[in-house]
């Protein structure tokens, strides 16, 4: 009976490798003057092999090298005999220009293979890894009887915990018949070291085979050219429409060996992934990152997805994208309001499939009620909503195209500053599915292109959400402008799209936008890692005051990024009427206090002492501090503050404008509650977030915030030589008016 292999079909799939081989090309193992090996890379790589074998996985490498380093030694030898002889025959101290003889690839190998495996040994020491050395040939594999044997003691090997390092016995090999090739499913020439991988891989039933050469994968036409496109993954039928170019600069395969022999081990059950070994910048982690399921290289899967590739969806986004922002305002206002009606006509649908996604996330019993409200839609919900965009469809109408500034830079040369959209945004949002259509409308009053990437605990909601907003945008032809990627792209892999997306707007918990932070290759991130928000009490604070903003900025919505979570008291309210309220209030509300260093030691019995004053708690808890004055106050949100929130309560009018203007955050309020910073309640309409950066746009973010600018020149004829010393035109640089409602066709 035979027994059928199947291969992982998804990247994500790849962390259950158990059996791993790793294909070390030439280019990968030799140095770029192809004598002598690339110590540096080979240390990162056999630390990582170590590494995968430590966990309990089973490494085998079949590398290339022995060639390359037998050539060093001979080279060495011939010219170290060769002064010898020069020397004794000329009786003198200067030696003739001496030239080497070629060097036979066999002789190289013999004289190679001894210092390349005692050097693999040296390096899998230092992690207490043993190896060993198998040396293989074409035969090996045809005689059964050999075949057995290799396998028996390559499974025994491995079965002691070590790690079989096989290469083809190049010292007796004989030169690769031109037309030997892969030969069906049972047959494989070993006429390299791609084959010799692939026909191993399968032998040994090896779950993953990784392929690291000198290329980042498997390219639609030969890297380098114009057009050329790394495919994140092939399948078995795409061969017509590749091109391939010149094979390594070392090793006697090349792509076109490589992805035959990547084909036939696929088609024997072991999934493979061909990657470059030699980059500066991944080759200390190629290996392990493939193995996590990172898009890394080529993957090659039998399982073609039914939709389009998050890399299709992109580019069909894009193209849309720019139609859209050609419509003129009032088409994309009807597109926004066509969205804001299907939100009240569908409403039962939609309230269905929220009902799925919150049995499911209950079932589960791993979703705090925090989360589990955010994942709740509601008719009044749905209603909010549809009100929300109805709003950004009025306020879209002098969006993009509108004149900002329009100079006479000289006569007949007239410049003007226009918004334009930012391109093709990226959202990804975490069990928030109310957020999909705000931010659907939002993309579309800008113009800009949007992919969604939602969690998969609104899978459902999403689904006929997403449905609803490409109906609405079917009304002007640009359904593809909004894409919802649905496949298993995992959200630093989407982070690593540098080429295709423009912006990412993470709308979730602090880790995940400090994980979309760090995961960013190239693309800006806009949004806030954390809200630790202030509230300072100054001395002159009036106690109606005090308690309505404290209860509001902690209790109304504890999980909010804009909700206190730090209190800062004047020094002067301490053991006070007003203290005493206050503390009575939260402890109504059933906040847990945690006491701050300095309010600490003003207190015999102290609440639990503060771990650290840069906690967003999320929850009914806040820290409550002492401080001296409203300069201290400041001081003390500098350093331990996020930029997000800082309010301060008192009636003294000098100290709040110095407290307004010190402060160095998104948002700075005086006699406000720190729920305040929001979109919606800024009349924005709606938000895509709340920006704590620097630049572009800061605090909540609506329409305006998802614009940028392009400068146009209608000029006539004239050159910059016109302007030189020896031109004739002069620069006026005169400002004219502008008509803020006179729109500029993108």
């Amino acid at each position: 009976m035979t027994v059928l292999y199947i291969s992982f079909a998804h990247r994500s799939e790849l962390r259950q490798a158990k059996r791993i081989v790793v294909k070390l090309g030439s280019a990968v193992v030799t140095r770029g003057d192809e004598c002598g090996l690339a110590l540096g890379r080979l240390a990162s790589i056999v630390e990582q092999v170590a590494m995968l074998q430590n966990q309990g996985r089973e490494m085998m490498i079949v590398t290339s090298g022995a060639v390359a380093f037998g050539k060093q030694r001979l080279r060495h030898e011939i010219l170290l005999s060769q002064s010898v002889r020069q020397a004794l025959h000329s009786g003198q101290n200067q030696l003739k220009d001496m030239s080497l003889p070629v060097l036979e690839a066999r002789a190289c190998a013999a004289a190679g293979q001894s210092g390349l495996m005692a050097l693999y040994e040296a390096m899998f020491t230092q992690y207490s890894t043993c190896t060993a050395q198998i040396l293989v040939t074409n035969l090996d594999f045809h005689d059964d009887q050999k075949r057995r044997n290799l396998n028996s003691t390559l499974h025994e090997l491995l079965r002691m915990n070590i790690v079989p390092i096989i290469n083809t016995n190049d010292a007796v090999v004989p030169p690769p018949e031109p037309n030997s090739d892969l030969q069906g499913v049972n047959v494989i020439s070993i006429k390299d070291n791609d084959s010799l991988a692939a026909r191993l891989a399968v032998e040994m039933r090896a779950d993953l085979l990784i392929a690291l050469s000198d290329v980042e994968g498997l390219y639609d036409s030969p890297p380098g050219t114009d057009d050329a496109k790394l495919l994140d993954t092939f399948y078995p039928g795409d061969q017509q429409s590749i091109t391939y170019g010149t094979k390594s600069r070392v090793g006697i395969g090349g792509m076109e060996a490589k992805v035959k022999a990547a084909l036939w081990a696929l088609q024997g059950g072991t999934s493979v992934v061909i990657a470059n070994g030699t980059h500066p910048k991944v080759t200390g982690h190629v290996i392990t990152d493939i193995v996590e399921g990172k898009k890394v290289g080529t993957f090659f899967s039998e399982v073609k997805p039914a939709g389009p590739t998050v890399e299709q969806q992109t580019d069909m986004a894009r193209t849309a994208g720019r139609t859209l922002a050609s419509l003129l305002p009032e088409q994309r206002s009807e597109i926004i309001y066509a969205l804001a009606d299907l939100l009240t006509e569908k409403r039962e649908e939609i309230l269905s499939a929220n009902k799925k996604d919150l049995e499911f996330a209950i079932n589960s019993g791993r979703m705090p009620a925090s989360m589990l409200k955010r994942l709740s839609l509601s008719p009044s919900k749905l209603n909010s909503l549809a009100i929300g965009l109805r709003q950004i469809a009025v306020s879209s109408q002098d969006s993009v195209g509108r004149v900002l500034r329009r100079t006479r830079v000289a006569n007949n040369l007239d410049l003007e500053q226009i918004t334009v959209p930012i391109g093709v945004l990226l959202v990804i949002f975490e069990s928030r599915p109310d957020c999909l259509p705000q931010v659907s409308a939002l993309a579309i009053a800008s113009g800009n292109a949007l992919l969604l990437k939602g969690g998969k605990e609104a899978a459902n909601t999403n689904r006929i959400l997403h449905e609803l907003a490409q109906e609405a945008l079917s009304v002007h032809n640009v359904r593809d402008a909004i894409q919802l990627v649905s496949t298993r792209e995992e959200v630093e892999d989407l982070c690593r799209l540098e080429k295709m997306i423009d912006l990412i707007i993470p709308r979730g918990s602090s880790q995940l936008v400090r994980d979309i932070q760090r995961a960013a290759k190239g693309i800006p991130v806009l949004g806030h890692s954390e809200g630790i928000c202030h509230v300072y009490v100054d001395h002159e604070a009036s106690i109606d005051k005090v308690l309505k903003i404290v209860r509001d900025s902690k209790c109304d919505y504890p999980a909010a990024c804009n909700a206190m979570e730090t209190l800062l008291v004047h020094r002067d309210v301490l053991r006070t009427p007003l203290f005493d309220q206050i503390i009575d209030m939260l402890r109504t509300e059933q906040v847990k206090i945690h006491a701050g260093p300095r309010f600490a030691s003003y207190l015999t019995f102290s609440p639990s002492e503060v771990k650290s004053l840069r906690t967003e708690y999320g929850d009914l808890e806040c820290c409550i501090e002492v401080v001296d004055s409203m300069q201290e106050a400041v001081d003390h949100i500098h350093k331990y503050g996020s930029s997000h929130t800082d309010v301060i309560i008192t009636e003294n009018e000098e100290t709040a404008e110095q407290f307004l203007q010190l402060v160095d955050s998104a948002c700075v309020f005086w006699n406000a509650s720190s729920r305040f910073a929001d979109g919606y309640r800024f009349g924005l309409g709606a938000e895509v977030g709340i920006s704590t950066a620097r630049i572009h746009a800061r605090g909540p973010v609506g329409l305006e915030g998802l614009l940028t600018t392009k400068w146009v020149l209608r000029g006539d004829g004239q050159t910059a030589a016109d302007f030189s010393e020896q031109g004739s035109m002069k620069f006026l640089h005169e400002n004219l008016p502008v008509n803020i409602l006179g729109l500029f066709p993108v």
